[in-house]
């Protein structure tokens, strides 16, 4: 029997677990609840625990299983699998993540950034379609990413590498808003879900002009992009700075690590091709020509499955455990 990956998608609320064949075929899928009390220090038991009775329930041993990836929210040496913190899962960290997960189950196993991770599996399964230089881009609370270069991801000295809403790019003007990492100008103030909403409202509090948007009770990034699509000048203008900032950031990308294809995740991107349409106007011709020819820019597809995947795909890449 050829053997099985085991992937797990750990995030602050639960932790989706999936048993997937090589060719990414999703056999059994199930979730457990993340426990932050006491710096997180039941969560990895309580993941083994549940990976154990499920293989029993099953009928497979852990033979069966080639190896198990991890998915955490947090900067991950790749090298060593330690997380300094998790800050949304109570302090979890302070140690290599894989190890101990290796320890508790007596499976060999992998971990890196959940961003990362997402990026894999949209590669892999989703909207990569095979692809083996692409980012991944979501567009969420904040705006996550994942680079990967001739199949692997780029991770960095410190695991921070793709750490795409942290450019900071808007350097003048109205729309200069902190961000939560302490800098000015970055990428997710004007960009994330939350960026789209504070970009309408500041554009707003400034205009005097009529808009459908004024009789919106909560500003949301979707908010802002229906009533674009609707032809709202207020919220069009607002959705231009938006993806003008993604469009010539992606431009900046390209000129650096020139990927195949940006694959659009996240809440916001629920907008579809909308969405799509207008970072691609702002991104073609933003910069170096031929890092930009033959450059798409999609869809994700494999929406919260995209985690589990691309950690099923971490531990396919492994190496043969010995």
């Amino acid at each position: 029997m050829e053997k099985k990956l085991i992937g797990i998608d750990l995030g602050g609320t639960t932790a989706k677990i999936g048993i997937i064949s090589f060719n990414g075929k999703i056999e059994h899928q199930w979730e457990v609840a993340t426990d932050s009390k006491d710096s997180g220090a039941h969560i990895l038991p309580n993941l083994a625990q549940s990976i154990e009775a499920k293989l029993a329930e099953l009928e497979l041993t852990k033979e069966d299983i080639h190896a198990v990836g991890i998915g955490v929210p947090g900067p991950v040496q790749k090298q060593t699998g330690y997380l300094p913190v998790a800050v949304n899962l109570g302090g979890f960290g302070g140690f290599s993540v894989s190890d101990k997960l290796e320890e508790l189950l007596g499976i060999p196993a992998i971990v890196d950034n959940d961003a990362n991770v997402a990026a894999l599996g949209e590669v892999w399964m989703g909207g990569g379609n095979g692809t083996t230089d692409a980012v991944f881009v979501t567009l969420g609370t904040g705006v996550g990413g994942g680079i990967i270069v001739n199949g692997q991801v780029v991770s960095g000295f410190n695991g921070a590498g793709g750490e795409i809403g942290h450019i900071p790019v808007v350097k003048t003007g109205e729309h200069m808003y902190k961000c939560n990492c302490g800098q000015i100008g970055c990428v997710e103030t004007v960009a994330s879900a939350t960026g789209f909403a504070r970009v309408a409202n500041t554009i707003l509090a400034n205009s005097k002009e009529a808009s459908s948007l004024r009789e919106v009770k909560k500003i949301s990034a979707k908010s802002v992009l229906d009533h674009a699509k609707k032809g709202d000048q207020l919220a069009l203008e607002a959705v231009d700075y938006s993806c003008r900032v993604l469009g010539e950031t992606f431009g900046m990308i390209s000129a650096t690590t020139n990927p195949h294809i940006f694959i659009i995740g996240g809440g916001v991107s629920r907008a579809g091709q909308f969405l799509i349409d207008q970072i691609k106007k702002y991104y073609y011709g933003s910069v170096f020509e031929p890092a930009t020819r033959g450059v798409e820019i999609v869809l994700a597809e494999l929406g919260n499955d995209a985690g589990m995947l691309g950690a099923a795909n971490l531990a396919r890449n492994m190496a043969t455990y010995e």
